[in-house]
């Protein structure tokens, strides 16, 4: 924004603070939650003007013209628009627009946007079009600018690069608010120049830069990471890697996703160690089609941190003004205050966080929990649905566990943990037999298989997989496989993983699910294998057949869909599988699957 710009609109909130000019709305009679100072002021109005406040007090009956909209709070809170610190739009597995559809009505009116899936598979020019399509929605959508692609050098093949160059021209664009998590925590511990010049890059324009240290270890190499300049981190699952990071000066991101709960045990540090709650900020990071539709977004993040013990006020903090001030935009964003976007909602209950109405920049956008907005969809080019490029038809041969010699062996196996990121390194004893190595549903043990995608190559690297629960011959597939993007198939029938992954090249990408030869399962994902443009809910019934499909096949745990797509991510201990291997992440290293005995 220019001086001059800025100078105008700052002369007219004066204008209609003193009265010699009329609000566009005003807000009669609300309990001020005020998150700046703590309070809960009662009898309290709100004028707003050109989508900004000019004014918060008791009465504001001067600012009241001939066309100016009334709205009666009639005693209901005021609270500022809720506020998504660090996610994925990928993860709802809908475009910028069908997320920002979705999440509205639940009281979101701000999201800081990390795109690392689509500049895994599209490079910069998929970056660019997230910006592009942030930029036309009718709430605050600021993008982190990816830091990792690929997010382990050597241990993948990603289908695209970004470097420092890219980075430096990205924070030249409006919309770009800083650099995404710094998922490379070996790199930026052992000195990679590459990972601190992306940093340097941020640090020089003056945006933050986004943590992601997944690692147990809490001594030199942490505090290495820290000293590398990331400033938040969502990693974190037990109360003292909370304590850890603000100790740091960085802050402690929690997050509740679909899949990832990790609230409950670090938000301890503030309820058992009294730490400084405004060092502690919510985000959800990946939130499935389905969470959004039928759970909520950061209402439900800030409802179950009410639940764990803090207080209303604390919790909202901790997703607005928190976040706000992270991210250097409080002067616009974040509270209730003279100068910031008209972002209020209503709410009846506070304690249960009831939302009666959604203000977005100053205008209603939605009621009792209906959206009052039409949002056109976005047109994306036709390059963006061109992504799934496998080289050949895959068969069931494909998908073997080969080995030379039968006998018993030690299998290095992936260990699925429920509810959360990392994996397990489980070694398992095996038997091969006529040169294979057979699933065992008795035992849990799946195969895992990583296909390439971006270049065509018809490459499959077979593993072992266990904590899906399988009893049934199946094979289920995703192009959602973070964070290079390949396809990850799981399953424990190769001819059905064969023909779960074909399913997917033929409608450009998403996630299937086969049974006895038959397709039980689909939500297509044609933009760039990760994103439908269809509305959410419509997404969300498609990945319903996904999950009641990993249901059929015996699997119970909770959106194993999401599991299943964290299982290539190789920064992030302690197994995976990646197109060159499969990967020990605690060593950053490529292990066997089996091993003689």
């Amino acid at each position: 924004m220019s001086q001059n710009s800025w100078q105008q609109y700052r002369h007219k909130l004066v204008s209609v603070a003193m009265g010699r000019a009329p609000a566009d709305l005003v807000i009669r009679n609300g309990q001020w939650v005020s998150v700046q100072s703590g309070e809960v002021i009662s009898k309290t109005d709100i004028a707003i003007v050109s989508g900004r406040i000019a004014y918060v007090g008791a009465d504001a009956s001067h600012t009241i013209g001939d066309h100016t909209q009334v709205i009666e709070a009639n005693d209901r809170f005021l609270v500022p628009g809720l506020l998504d610190a660090h996610m994925h739009v990928e993860s709802g597995m809908v475009t910028v627009t069908e997320f920002v559809r979705a999440v509205i009505p639940h009281g979101t009116t701000g999201m800081f946007i990390d795109p690392h899936e689509i500049a895994n598979v599209f490079g910069l020019k998929g970056v660019k079009l997230m910006v592009d399509e942030a930029a036309e929605q009718p709430i605050h959508v600021w993008v982190q600018m990816p830091s990792c692609v690929p997010s382990a050098p050597g241990l993948e093949t990603p289908g695209a690069h970004i470097g420092p160059a890219e980075v430096a021209e990205a924070m030249t664009w409006d919309g770009i608010i800083g650099l995404g998590e710094m998922m490379n925590f070996p790199g930026v511990f052992n000195g990679d120049e590459n990972m601190l010049a992306e940093m340097a890059a941020t640090a020089v324009a003056g945006k933050t830069i986004g943590g992601h240290y997944a690692s147990l270890d809490l001594g030199l190499p942490f505090h290495g990471y820290v000293a590398g300049g990331p400033e938040d981190d969502h990693e974190g699952t037990r109360k003292e890697d909370a304590v850890a990071r603000v100790r740091q000066g960085m802050k402690a991101m929690l997050r509740l996703g679909s899949a990832w709960y990790d609230v409950a045990t670090q938000i301890k540090a503030v309820t058992e160690d009294g730490l400084d709650p405004r060092n502690f900020i919510l985000c959800t990071d990946d939130s499935h089609s389905e969470t959004l539709i039928t759970e909520g977004h950061m209402d439900r993040v800030v409802r179950h941190a009410i639940d764990q013990g803090v207080s209303p006020m604390i919790a909202l903090q901790m997703a607005t003004i928190n976040t706000a001030e992270h991210f250097n935009v409080s002067q616009d964003m974040g509270m209730l205050a003279p100068g910031r976007c008209g972002d209020v909602l209503l709410v009846s209950d506070l304690d249960k966080l009831v939302i009666d109405q959604v203000i977005a920049k100053g205008q209603t956008v939605a009621e009792g929990g209906d959206l009052l907005l039409d949002l056109p969809a976005y047109s994306y080019p036709d390059w963006a649905s061109q992504s799934v490029k496998l080289g050949k038809e895959l068969t069931a041969d494909d998908f073997k566990l080969s080995a030379d010699v039968d006998g018993a062996y030690r299998a290095n196996v992936i260990g699925v943990v429920e509810n959360q990121a990392p994996t397990k390194h489980l070694q398992m004893e095996v038997n091969v037999e006529k040169g294979e190595v057979s699933v065992d549903m008795g035992r849990d043990i799946a195969k895992i298989a990583l296909v390439e995608r971006h270049v065509a190559t018809g490459g499959v690297q077979v593993g072992l997989v266990s904590g899906f629960g399988f009893d049934q011959p199946c094979g289920l597939a995703t192009t959602v496989a973070h964070d290079s993007h390949h396809m990850i198939v799981v399953g424990t029938s190769e001819s059905d993983m064969a023909l779960a992954a074909n399913k997917l090249a033929k409608v450009g990408g998403g996630q299937v699910v086969v049974k006895d030869g038959e397709v039980i399962g689909l939500v297509e994902l044609p933009i760039a294998g990760l994103m439908s443009n269809e509305r959410a809910e419509i997404v969300a019934e498609k990945a319903g057949t996904v999950l009641a499909g990993f249901e059929a096949c015996g699997s119970t745990l909770n959106n194993p869909n999401m599991q299943m797509s964290l299982l290539a991510l190789v920064v992030i201990p302690e197994l995976r599988i990646s197109d060159l291997g499969l990967v020990d992440v605690t060593k950053f290293d490529f292990v066997p699957v089996l091993e003689a005995k």
